[in-house]
């Protein structure tokens, strides 16, 4: 008989920026870090991305999804996803959605993989995040986050000009 999946309830927050706030975030000199652009990215690769970040906090649409249903996603040319990499190696993501635009563009994932979380990298590159988000102009840059995420993820959010505006819960499925 087949164990059903255990489930937990989050609170979400949702967040919105309507004027961007320049943030000068100097780029840590620990560890060594670059952005790069995705461009035709992999599933494969983004599935490892996704997993990396998201298995501690339990993210679940993306990994629900075929490899053809995500690739259509996150190939479009209304998706922008920039790679975070620490000393060569992949650190992190973030993915734009730009489906909204110009009214609204969403930062629909964005996380550092647990090996590099704790290294003081996260306020830098939530900064770089909503830079690119608002180098595309939309009226208001969208986020949300749950009680699931990272501890910090909404003062972060908040403390660089992000505005509660909702709330709500979710059930998602643990991650095993």
């Amino acid at each position: 008989m087949a164990k059903k999946p255990k489930k937990l309830t989050a609170r979400v927050t949702f967040l919105e920026m309507s004027k961007r706030h320049f943030h000068n975030m100097p780029k840590p000199s620990r560890p060594r870090l670059a952005l790069m652009r995705a461009e035709n990215i992999p599933v494969a690769f983004y599935r490892y991305l996704y997993e990396q970040v998201g298995r501690a906090h339990h993210w679940e649409l993306r990994r629900k999804m075929s490899d053809e249903e995500l690739d259509k996603i996150i190939n479009d040319e209304t998706t922008q996803i920039d790679v975070l990499y620490a000393d060569g190696c992949a650190a992190g993501f973030f993915e734009l959605d730009m489906k909204e635009m110009p009214e609204a563009l969403e930062l629909a994932y964005f996380g550092i993989c647990s090996t590099h979380t704790g290294m003081g990298i996260g306020k830098w590159f939530l900064a770089s995040a909503i830079e690119a988000a608002w180098d595309h102009d939309p009226e208001k840059i969208k986020v949300h986050t749950n009680t699931l995420d990272h501890p910090a993820a909404l003062r972060l959010y908040q403390r660089l000009g992000f505005e509660p505006v909702g709330v709500g819960e979710e059930t998602v499925e643990v991650w095993d």
